[in-house]
């Protein structure tokens, strides 16, 4: 399931992402009932998100949720789509936004990597929004801005400091998805994994007995790799994620190891010392413009 960020009214979204602390006071109720106000509204929302699923997620579920018609809502939220703006930059201000860099910009990307990954799994339903047209929130722009001051110093033009975060961010993201997709699995499909594996790869033996001969460099990789898993396995047995999500958290490892070394080899020596490079106008677009959103 996608969904598509910015799809409400495009000005009463951005008003609403951008209000002040006190624009979104809670209006008087009468009754025992509390007032509503965006930022409830917003957390209900997550909530179901949480609980439900996004398939689950409706103007008139979190007005159920919050003991409230849909329509007590819609004088604070005009739509489903504003909510979804909401949810996700709301959700996004858990993540920290510092990081030490005194040792330098590698081991605080690693921290902020860790920290992101972990993020999405707590909330995978996150991951259905899609990032091809960004909330442009200040929760999103505030992660932007805690990795391009990481990034800060590491000798590379501006234009590719801007690719590399956007490389970073979706990296991140993309095996965050494939983790969080195999813990949905089983209970989605009611099928573990392993007896899903099990059928499977003993039907592909059967009907593809010449496997090994039509594939030589997979059967031989394939081969090495599991007895190399095997062996990691028992050395960490205290790690009690099924076997496919730990595959999938030990790929994310790899791979962010090998792109910071690319980084690395690109930028020279890791450096705490701040480069202020140039402000880089947006091609195409005036300098008023606001910052383009570069991690998609």
């Amino acid at each position: 399931m996608v969904i598509f960020a910015g799809q409400g009214d495009a000005r009463r979204s951005m008003a609403l992402l951008w209000r002040s602390a006190d624009s979104g006071a809670t209006r008087a109720a009468p009754g025992p009932k509390p007032g509503l106000d965006v930022d409830t509204i917003a957390a209900a929302g997550i909530a179901v998100a949480e609980e439900q699923g996004m398939a689950a997620l409706s103007m008139r579920a979190v007005g159920a949720w919050l003991g409230r018609t849909a329509m007590a809502l819609y004088t604070y939220v005009p739509s489903k789509s504003e909510l979804v703006d909401l949810m996700h930059d709301r959700v996004l201000a858990e993540l920290p936004t510092e990081y030490d860099t005194s040792s330098g910009w590698r081991p605080a990307i690693t921290a902020w990597a860790d920290d992101t990954w972990a993020f999405y799994l707590r909330h995978p339903w996150v991951l259905q929004v899609s990032q091809a047209r960004p909330v442009l929130g200040p929760g999103e722009y505030a992660q932007l801005e805690t990795v391009v001051r990481i990034l800060d110093g590491i000798g590379l033009e501006p234009l590719k400091v801007r690719r590399v975060i956007a490389v970073l961010f979706q990296f991140v993201r993309g095996m965050a998805r494939v983790a969080a997709e195999h813990r949905q699995a089983a209970p989605e499909t009611g099928v573990s994994d392993e007896e899903w594996w099990t059928v499977r790869t003993t039907l592909l033996t059967e009907v593809a007995p010449d496997f090994a001969e039509r594939f030589p460099a997979l059967a031989a990789l394939e081969s090495h790799a599991a007895a190399a898993a095997a062996d990691a396995a028992r050395e960490d047995s205290g790690d009690v994620a099924p076997p496919v999500e730990r595959e999938a958290g030990e790929a994310f490892r790899v791979g962010l190891e090998l792109i910071l070394d690319g980084i690395g080899s690109e930028g020279g020596p890791d450096s705490s010392e701040p480069h202020r490079p140039e402000h880089v106008r947006v091609e195409g677009s005036p300098d008023h413009r606001a910052p383009h959103h570069f991690a998609e």
